[in-house]
């Protein structure tokens, strides 16, 4: 996801998918243990999701706008 899409969700919506992006992420591992994962670009994609997501509710919590 784009920050400019996130940025138009709510700090609950963010949440939420926060959340999502993580059991994601341990699901891509346990596919990685097990050798089951064929697109290995996908564990970056969503580490970077979950950064973005972290770095928009931190934004909103110190109060800056970009």
């Amino acid at each position: 996801m784009k920050a400019a899409e996130l940025r138009n969700l709510t700090t609950e919506e963010l949440l939420n998918l926060l959340e999502e992006k993580k059991r994601t992420l341990m699901n891509l591992r346990f596919q990685k243990a097990l050798g089951q994962l064929t697109d290995y670009s996908q564990l970056s994609k969503t580490k970077k999701d979950i950064a973005r997501i972290k770095t928009l509710l931190r934004e909103r919590e110190l109060g800056v706008r970009r």
